[in-house]
C-alpha cells in the first residue's frame, strides 16, 4: 500500500512540474520586450493585420500543415505559425496570403524537426521544395549551440 502511495506521490509531482514549465514558458512569452509589446502581444498583432488576407485554400493548407501536433497544442502552433506567416506577408506587402507564404512562414516559425514532415507533405501535393532550401537554414534549430560541449562536462 505504501508504494501506491509513493508512486501517486512522484506522478502528482511530475505532472505538476510540468504544468509548471508550460505555465512559466507562457509567462515569459507574456513579459514585454524593449520595444513595449510581449512575444503573444506581437503574434496577435500579425494575426489580426492579416486575418482579412487569407482565402480558404490557404487555410485548409495551414490546417493539414498543423494537424500531427497534438490538438492540446494545436491551438498554440496555429496561432504561432500563422503569426509569422502575416508578419511574412506584411513584410512582403503581399494583397494576399499565397501558398508560397504559408510554406514561408511554417519554414521559419517551426523547429528543424518539423520540416522532415513538410518536405512530406510537399512532396505528396506535387510542390517543389527546392525554392524554399534557403529558409530551412533561417528556421530555428532544435539545439542550443555547443551543447555536446555542455554535455561532455
Amino acid at each position: 500500500m505504501s508504494i501506491i502511495i509513493v508512486l501517486w506521490g512522484f506522478l502528482l509531482i511530475s505532472l505538476m512540474a510540468i504544468g509548471g514549465y508550460f505555465m512559466f514558458r507562457k509567462f515569459l512569452k507574456s513579459l514585454p520586450k524593449e520595444d513595449g509589446k510581449s512575444i503573444l502581444d506581437w503574434e496577435a498583432h500579425y494575426v489580426e493585420e492579416t486575418k482579412h488576407l487569407w482565402s480558404e485554400n490557404e487555410k485548409a493548407l495551414l490546417e493539414e500543415l498543423v494537424s500531427p501536433v497534438p490538438e492540446l497544442f494545436r491551438d498554440v502552433a496555429r496561432q504561432k505559425i500563422a503569426s509569422k506567416i502575416g508578419e511574412v506577408a506584411l513584410e512582403k506587402q503581399e494583397n494576399s496570403i499565397s501558398q508560397e507564404t504559408v510554406i514561408e512562414g511554417y519554414i521559419l516559425a517551426t523547429p528543424k524537426r518539423d520540416h522532415k514532415f513538410l518536405r512530406k507533405k510537399l512532396k505528396q501535393k506535387g510542390i517543389a521544395v527546392t525554392p524554399y532550401e534557403h529558409l530551412f537554414s533561417l528556421s530555428m534549430s532544435d539545439y542550443r549551440e555547443n551543447w555536446q560541449e555542455s554535455y561532455k562536462k
